[in-house]
């Protein structure tokens, strides 16, 4: 199901593009921002200059990420880019406010759902998945300032008017993303277990997070157990309850949300 729905996001990201972006030049946020560029100013297509651009931050992405979402990623890459090469570029609109809003919107939807479901539509996604698992800052916030060099780029080839137009629709992308895709809100989980050790092993190898573990005692068996607290995204619950139930169908988990994190957010 998390391929479908990262194909239809990728669609989704595709139409922003050449419907309401690139036929007013506007460029989007990222690496898809630099081959939407490059296709204006040369030959080259837009569709395949996103894959060739993506194919560096895709590796890095596997040493960062994991095989899972690298694999996911590579998907929504290609399909990305084949939707981009075969929808027509031809704008809904005549009006260019009116497409930097809707294609702003459109295309943080697309990035938003690929990003709930595990993946990344490449570029600076990922880079801002990475950061953002070990700092306070969403990915919406997070791209929207690595995309503040996007802008740059738009303003030193076209004009100042498209420069602007191009920073409103990156920064509607961002506030749409923030809203599909809610990995900077933080939980706080505690895992009461029996198989304490083999879940702290596996937690430590998949999950960028300092747990703490305490002992403790069933108050009905006095059954001896396991106590681990940790603190994560909202975007790594589903992983980290994966996890404790591969070692231990009956764990008890207690989650809720957590309203401020002061101190390390990362491995310890």
């Amino acid at each position: 199901m998390k391929y479908i729905i990262a194909i239809i996001g990728s669609l989704i990201v595709a139409f922003a593009f050449n419907s309401f972006l690139v036929p007013y030049d506007i460029l989007s946020g990222g690496i898809s921002g630099i081959a939407i560029l490059i296709g204006l100013v040369t030959p080259f297509d837009i569709g395949l200059m996103n894959f060739l651009l993506n194919l560096p931050i895709i590796i890095l992405g596997y040493y960062k990420l994991g095989k899972t979402i690298t694999v996911n990623t590579i998907i929504c890459v290609v399909a990305l880019s084949v939707f981009l090469i075969l929808l027509p570029v031809t704008p809904v609109t005549d009006n260019i406010l009116l497409s930097t809003i809707f294609g702003g919107i459109i295309a943080g939807i697309g990035v938003g759902l690929i990003l709930k479901y595990s993946g990344t539509s490449g570029g600076l996604d990922i880079i801002a998945i990475i950061v953002s698992r070990s700092s306070n800052f969403s990915v919406g916030l997070l791209l929207t300032g690595m995309n503040g060099i996007i802008v740059l780029i738009s303003g030193a080839f076209f004009d100042l008017e498209i420069a602007l137009y191009t920073l409103l629709s990156i920064y509607l992308s961002g506030l749409v993303i923030d809203q599909i895709h809610t990995s900077h809100i933080k939980v706080t989980m505690q895992i009461v277990t029996t198989k304490g050790e083999a879940i702290r092993e596996d937690l430590l190898k998949n999950i960028y997070r300092g747990i703490t573990v305490t002992e403790g005692y069933g108050g009905y068996t006095q059954e001896k157990k396991q106590i681990l607290m940790m603190v994560v995204t909202r975007y790594e619950m589903s992983q980290v309850k994966k996890i404790v139930r591969s070692h231990d169908e009956q764990a008890f988990i207690n989650i809720f949300k957590t309203v401020e994190v002061d101190g390390i957010f990362v491995k310890n």
